[in-house]
Order: structure tokens, then sequence, then C-alpha cells
């Protein structure tokens, strides 16, 4: 799992921000099960070379959302969760897509070149 995951200190979110996005991401994707055991906060903070505190802040949203589990002496897991319309893989791209949406009109770029590129881009 820990392959799955990686930060760019240098972006302007919040490096809890883009761990919780990934690990959201990984569980509606289905690389993470429901049960499966996540690393240490202390393992994902030194595979990711960030402070214990960031991965606990994200852990613990998550976990406060629902996404994940935590019970006392035991390690934390993917919790059981009920899925969303909310929480669908193409739900959690639109925030994504309406920022790719705005770049292309300020480019001046119509929507017939917008779907040539995403079509020449996603057989790559």
């Amino acid at each position: 799992m820990l392959e799955l995951i990686k930060v760019n200190p240098s972006s302007g979110e919040p490096i809890y921000r883009q761990l919780h996005e990934q690990i959201v991401r990984l569980i509606v994707g289905g690389q993470l099960q429901v049960d499966q055991v996540l690393p240490s906060v202390r393992q994902l903070a030194e595979h990711l070379a960030v402070n214990p505190m960031t991965v606990s802040r994200a852990i613990q949203q998550l976990v406060e959302q629902g996404w994940l589990e935590r019970r006392r002496g035991q390690p934390t897991r993917v919790a059981n969760r009920q899925s969303n319309d909310d929480t669908s893989g193409p739900q959690l791209l639109v925030p994504q897509a309406l920022d790719l949406i705005n770049q292309a009109k300020q480019l001046g770029i119509s929507l017939e070149e917008l779907q040539t590129l995403l079509s020449q881009q996603w057989d790559k």
C-alpha cells in the first residue's frame, strides 16, 4: 500500500489533505478493501518523509468521516462503509474536472479540443 501513496511537498495543497484524498481514492477504487490494515502512522510518515503529526491528522479525519476505524490496541483498518453517491469514483474527480475545464476556457480551448486531448492522453 505504501507504494500507492505519494505526496508533493511543493504543491499548494497541504500534505495531510493530499494524504486524505489519496486514501479515499484507494478505498473507493478498491485498492484498499474493508478490514484491510493500514501501515502505522510512523511507517507512513517515514515512507513519505513527513512529520508523523501530519499523517496522524489525515488518519484522524478519515476515522471521523467513517473511512477508517481505530480500536484501542489494534491497527487502523478500512471501515465497512455503505457506498454513497457522493463517494463514487467519478464524483471524486469533480473538483479536478472543474479546474481543468476552467483552465481550458481561460486558454480558449474548445470542448472538442479538450476531449481530443483527453482521449490522446488516455491511450498512453
